[in-house]
Parts: C-alpha cells; sequence; structure tokens
C-alpha cells in the first residue's frame, strides 16, 4: 500500500509539472517534442503489456496506433465531436480491434504469431488508403479548433492531455503487473505449457492483455491527427511506430512498467535532438543503433543492468 501511494503521488506530481511547463514555458517546440516524448510513453508501455509480461511479440503496433488516429478522424469529419470523444472511441475501436486479431491470432506462437501482426498492418493500411472519407491515399487535412483560455495553443493542451493518457497508462501497466493478472501472463511468457498445467488461463489472459495493449496504442493515436494538422497513411501507418514500440521496452527493460518509461524517455528525447541538430531521417538509424546496442550489451535492458551492477555492488 505504500509503494502505491508514493506511486500515485509521484503520478499527480508528474501531471502538475507538466500543467505548469504548459502555463510558464515559452518555447513552443518544447511541447511539439515533449508531446511525441509522451506519446511514446503510451505506445512503449501499451507494447509491453502483450510483448513483455507476456511475451507475445507484436510488430503491428502501428495498425492500432492509425486505427486510433482514424477513428478519430472519421468522428471529426462525421460529427465534429469533442477530443474527449474521440479518444474513448479511439480506446473502444483499437480494443475490439485487439481482441479480435488476438482471438485469431494468439493461439500461433513465437515468429508466427509476430508474422501474423505484420500482416494485420498491411490489411489495416490497404483499408484506409481506399477509405475516401477519411481521405484515401491523399490524407486528410484536420483543423485545430481554438485553445482554452488556460492554454496559449492547443499544441500545449495536447501536451497536457497526452501526459495523463500516458500516467493513466502506466498507473494500469503497474496494477497489471502487480496483480493476479501480472502473475498469470509472467507465466505465460516463462512457459505456456506449463502454465495451463496448473490451471493457469492462458487464453483469457492473453486476449485481455491484447485488449488493453490495442486499446492504449489507440489512444496514443487519437490525439495525432489533431497535432499534425493533416494525416496520411503513410505516416500514421509508419514503420517507426511499430520499431520504436519494441525498441523502447527493450532498451528500459520490458520486466517492469518502469523500463518502457525510461526507454521511451531516452529515446524520444535523442529522437528530438536529433531532428534538431541533424536531420529526422536519422531517426531510424539512431533507433537501430541504440536497439542492437543494448541488444548486444545489456539483454534485459537499462533496468537489468542497474540490478545487475547493485547486485554485484552488493555483494561485495
Amino acid at each position: 500500500m505504500a509503494r502505491w501511494t508514493s506511486f500515485i503521488v509521484g503520478a499527480v506530481v508528474a501531471l502538475a509539472a507538466a500543467s505548469l511547463l504548459a502555463r510558464f514555458v515559452s518555447n513552443e517546440y518544447f511541447f511539439f517534442a515533449g508531446y511525441v516524448v509522451l506519446q511514446f510513453i503510451v505506445l512503449a508501455t501499451a507494447w509491453n503489456i502483450l510483448g513483455g509480461y507476456a511475451g507475445y511479440v507484436n510488430f503491428g503496433s502501428g495498425a492500432f496506433f492509425a486505427a486510433g488516429a482514424y477513428t478519430a478522424v472519421a468522428l471529426i469529419k462525421g460529427f465534429a465531436a469533442p477530443l474527449l470523444v474521440q479518444i474513448a472511441a479511439a480506446a473502444l475501436v483499437s480494443g475490439l480491434m485487439g481482441f479480435a486479431v488476438g482471438a485469431m491470432t494468439l493461439r500461433l506462437r513465437g515468429i508466427f504469431f509476430s508474422i501474423a501482426t505484420v500482416a494485420v498492418a498491411v490489411i489495416c493500411e490497404t483499408v484506409v488508403f481506399n477509405w475516401g472519407f477519411v481521405g484515401g491515399a491523399r490524407g486528410a487535412t484536420v483543423l485545430q479548433p481554438e485553445a482554452p483560455a488556460l492554454f496559449a495553443s492547443y499544441t500545449r493542451l495536447l501536451f497536457v492531455l497526452m501526459a495523463l493518457l500516458a500516467v493513466l497508462a502506466v498507473v494500469l501497466a503497474r496494477y497489471i503487473e502487480t496483480s493476479w493478472i501480472g502473475r498469470g501472463l509472467q507465466a505465460i511468457r516463462d512457459n505456456e505449457e506449463a502454465a495451463e498445467s496448473v490451471g493457469v488461463p492462458t487464453l483469457k489472459l492473453k486476449l485481455f492483455a491484447a485488449t488493453a495493449s490495442g486499446a492504449l496504442m489507440g489512444i496514443a493515436g487519437a490525439p495525432f491527427p489533431l497535432y499534425m494538422s493533416f494525416i496520411e497513411p503513410t505516416s500514421a501507418f509508419s514503420l517507426n511506430y511499430a520499431v520504436s514500440a519494441l525498441a523502447m521496452p527493450i532498451i528500459g527493460g520490458t520486466a517492469s512498467w518502469a523500463g518502457p518509461v525510461i526507454g521511451a524517455v531516452l529515446l524520444g528525447s535523442v529522437q528530438q535532438i536529433v531532428t534538431v541538430t541533424l536531420s529526422s531521417e536519422l531517426n531510424v538509424l539512431v533507433l537501430g543503433v541504440l536497439l542492437v546496442a543494448f541488444v548486444i550489451a545489456a539483454p534485459e535492458g537499462i533496468l537489468g543492468l542497474y540490478r545487475r551492477v547493485a547486485g554485484k555492488a552488493g555483494s561485495k
């Protein structure tokens, strides 16, 4: 209980800090970059629920992200729906999509499951390319509404909103990790046959993880059209989202809710710095180099490396 109290206090402090930054920081680019880092936290946390806790590696993260984004576009064009409604609908659509995909693919294991998730992303992108209502291959322009009085710009509002979504995602991930659900998912990751033999409801847990993971990815994508003011399939289904969602938990550590957060802050910050100082085209290169380096030097991520070093220091 004490750990949860300190965790909740930390979450509240983080939200308060985001609100103060939006109020007093004058550099507008800070909020463009900060939004991306916070979005990465949601994506990495979402991927880790299925890929890290359960051990089912999902290469189709871009499909769920884009599903959330295009759900928002459809609601804007069809009903002029407010942002909170867009986010709720994106969570519902992407969550149901995660459940459906899970029901069809979670009986597959290893590389076969991963290949199936790639196929899902290709199918979804093809559908959107031919969906004229949301712009199809040409894309769609989405105008930002006027910012509320408390915010100097709409981007600042989106920054604070994404901070709230990041906190909610991390709270959910921590709850799953510390509950019987997390213990069941860990048993599946370690040895699924053994877990089934002792009565762990493996299929139900995997479907829950797929649904929660998909819903969070959809939430991450819902504000994207308003953030960019334009959306088209190539950017929404970008390979960068799929690779980043996988790389960030691996870099930070997949065994804990904190690993994806560490990986997202590190990788997101480095990519934003590279974009400003060098070129945005180098982002994927930086991502690949960091991923390979950590897989070789610290396969358990930054958290695993820290624990190993701390353990050695404590044993002396």
